[in-house]
Formats: structure tokens, C-alpha cells, sequence
């Protein structure tokens, strides 16, 4: 691929390249890059979020590049203080191999495997001396620090910074070092660290990385940034179902955003395409949202249960198929069972009664298909059927006594 072509393909979805001129420069060399990317394994699990990242590692891929994927098992132990307020527990040495276990399995649905240089940021810290680190954090000052936007916060309200919080930016730098990484790629959050890999390759008489940085997708509620904790993510181990029906309940102005930022299959110029015909009223946005969604699922599990994922949810919205194939969620009920209003919240799939209470005046309330409108409809124990809400909100639930 031509080297501007290829520009512009690294360049989809970018936040920020900096140098874009010496990215240019080294594609025109026509040599392969080693763009590093790394994951520190907070959590065993990953979500489409953290996929923005590997989307683009595989586009270096796939132009010919040589990818690193280095997962922060000793970094991981420090903590990354990004965006925090506080300082972060470090993780045990047990929790950081059990998590960076399930990591190796998981990005092998995006990166292709023959392909990618998997690497532990141990290799190297753990030979290193205490006498080592002491250089290393002798290459900062505090000052330098200071200028991170999150800790420069902390501080102003006097707030507490450990001095080994001080150290993360100067390993995940050092990391670039070790690697020889001619790129390294991050989330937006994450540019101080990035600028720290550049200063300590030149100090180390290496040519600085690039740094290119990705924006942080929304989540579900197509504001707060995708998180477990929020729960407004959809994790690539997720049942298929889940990821079509997750995926179909996200607006259409996000839709856009994760087309941009999640899919190969949909280029940039097909996407202004189909942005232009929805504008026009000559294309259902639903009808992309199901592109999207059979192939966020496709990636992350096959095309066969991508179709029947896509066929469970067609079942609930446009009444066509078989129920059966959503997922059963047990809901506890007390003895005597709940009203129609509680079950919906007690099921999650209204926030509160009184939102409940709304929908079903509204004549958007449906159990198994029939129109629900008393709010006196009970429900007892031993009750088995699909519940919902709207088009986009439903779900197969059986009723225990608790």
C-alpha cells in the first residue's frame, strides 16, 4: 500500500499523532515498524473498549508492521494513577498473572497470533537492581511530574501522591526502551506516559517513538467513558446475544462513533455514504446497528452464533423467531411474587417503579409478546418468559422465591 494510503488508514479514528511528519518519514522507509501497545491486567476480563487500541494494532498489522502487545505484569503491581484521585491498591503478584492469563487469550479475537510479539514488562524490571531504579527515576524531576494534569490536581487540593505513583509513567517510558518501539499507541489519558517513553529513548540514544493516541469510547449511555464499574460496556467474552442486544441499544449518534472506531468491515467513505441516506430518511439507522452488531459479534465468537444471536433478537423486536434464544437471567422474588412494575425493576430493565409505572401507561410494556397496561399484573415464582420495555429493552427471566 502506498505509504499516504497507509496514513490514512493509521490515521482513522486518531485523537492525536505526534510526529505525524516522522510516522510519514518511516513509512516512507518502506521498513516495518515495531508499534507497541500496553495492558496493564487490572481485571481478567477486557471490553470492546479496550479493542480501540487493538483495532488499530491490527491495521499496522495487516500493512505489514510488527506488532508488540506488552501486558504490565510488573507495572501492574505499581498501580496506574491515571485519572485517579487517589492512590490505586496494587495488585498481588497472584492476581496479576491470573488476570494477564485470560488477557493472552482475549486479544487473540482482534490481533492475528503469528503475528504478534507478546511480551511481559517483567522480563526486564524483574532483572533490574534497586540501584537500577534509583538511575532511572534519577532521569525526572519532580517538577516534570508535577506538569501531569492529574497529579498536578491531587496536589493543588493537597492530596496524597506516593512516590512510587511518581515511578509509573517513568517504567511504562522505560518499556519503550526495552522494546525499541518505533510507535507506541494509548488512549488519550495516557499522552504524558507516552511523551515520557520518547524522552528516555533519546536519553538512552534511540530514535524517539511516535506517539498516536486514540480516543476513549463511550459507553452504552453514550457519555461516560466504557466501564465495568459503570456498567455501560460490553465485554468481548460476552454470550453473542448479549453483544447484539448491548450493541442495538446504543443511540444513533453514537453508532457513528463506534463505526469509526470499532469496525474494518465499514470504511470511512461507506460511512459518510450511509450517514447521508439515514439523513435523507432513506435508510434505517436500526438496519446499520445490526451490521455493526453481527460484526462486533462475528469477531468476538463466529459468524454462526452472530446469526442466531441476530435471529433471538429479531424474535423480541419484530416478533419473528424464537424467544428461546436470549439468554435465561433468574430474578429472586419474594414468596408471594411482585407486581408487574417492581419485576421490571427487579429485573434491570427499568431504573426505578416509577419509570415502570410510566411505560406501562404508555402501552410499551410487553410480556412475552402481549401488551401489558394493569399495574396490578402479578407475577409469582416459577414464572418463565421475556419481559419488555420499548424496542431496545427486554430480557428472558425466571422467577426463585428467595
Amino acid at each position: 500500500m502506498p505509504h499516504t494510503e497507509a496514513l490514512a488508514l493509521i490515521s482513522r479514528g486518531t485523537d492525536e499523532i505526534l510526529k505525524r511528519e516522522e510516522l510519514e518519514a518511516r513509512l516512507k522507509l518502506g521498513r516495518p515498524l515495531r508499534v507497541k501497545a500496553g495492558f496493564d491486567p487490572t481485571a481478567p476480563d477486557l471490553h470492546i473498549g479496550h479493542t480501540v487500541l487493538l483495532n488499530k494494532m491490527r491495521q499496522f498489522q495487516d500493512l505489514g508492521h510488527q506488532v508488540i502487545f506488552l501486558i504490565g505484569d510488573f507495572t501492574g503491581m505499581i498501580g496506574d494513577p491515571t485519572g485517579k484521585n487517589v492512590t490505586r491498591k496494587p495488585l498481588t503478584r497472584e492476581d496479576v498473572e491470573a488476570n494477564a492469563r485470560t488477557y493472552a487469550d482475549q486479544v487473540f479475537k482482534v490481533l492475528d497470533r503469528e503475528k504478534t510479539e507478546l511480551r511481559f514488562n517483567s522480563e526486564w524490571f524483574g532483572q533490574m537492581s534497586a540501584a537500577d531504579l534509583i538511575k532511572l527515576a534519577g532521569q525526572n524531576t519532580v517538577a516534570r511530574m508535577l506538569e501531569r494534569d492529574d497529579f498536578a490536581k491531587r496536589y493543588a487540593a493537597q492530596q496524597s501522591i506516593a512516590i512510587h505513583e511518581f515511578l509509573y509513567p517513568l517504567v511504562q517510558g522505560y518499556d519503550s526502551v526495552a522494546l525499541k518501539a518505533d510507535v507506541e499507541l494509548g488512549g488519550t489519558d495516557q499522552k504524558f506516559n507516552l511523551l515520557m517513553g520518547r524522552g528516555l529513548q533519546e536519553h538512552h540514544g534511540q530514535p524517539p517513538q511516535i506517539v498516536l493516541t486514540m480516543p476513549l469510547l463511550e459507553g452504552l449511555d453514550g457519555v461516560n467513558k466504557m466501564s465495568k464499574s459503570l456498567g455501560n460496556y460490553i465485554g468481548i467474552s460476552e454470550p453473542p446475544i448479549e453483544i447484539v442486544t448491548k450493541t442495538m441499544k446504543i443511540g444513533d449518534e453514537l453508532m457513528w462513533r463506534w463505526i469509526e472506531l470499532l469496525s474494518f468491515d465499514i470504511g470511512m467513505a461507506e460511512a459518510k455514504s450511509l450517514q447521508a441516506e439515514v439523513a435523507a430518511g432513506a435508510l434505517n439507522p436500526r438496519d446499520i446497528k445490526l451490521r455493526l452488531a453481527r460484526e462486533l459479534t462475528t469477531r468476538f465468537h463466529d459468524p454462526a452464533q452472530a446469526d442466531l444471536a441476530i435471529a433471538g433478537w429479531h424474535a423480541v423486536v419484530r416478533g419473528e423467531g424464537d424467544t428461546s434464544l436470549l439468554p435465561l437471567q433468574d430474578v429472586g422474588v419474594p414468596v408471594e411474587g411482585l407486581r408487574i412494575a417492581a419485576l421490571l425493576t427487579a429485573a434491570g430493565i427499568t431504573p426505578s417503579n416509577g419509570e415502570a409505572s410510566r411505560k406501562l401507561k404508555e402501552r410499551a410494556v410487553r410480556v412475552d409478546g402481549v401488551v401489558v397496561e394493569d399495574p396490578h399484573t402479578h407475577f409469582s415464582p416459577g414464572f418463565e418468559g421475556v419481559l419488555q420495555v420499548g424496542k431496545r429493552n427486554f430480557a428472558r427471566v425466571r422467577l426463585l422465591a428467595v
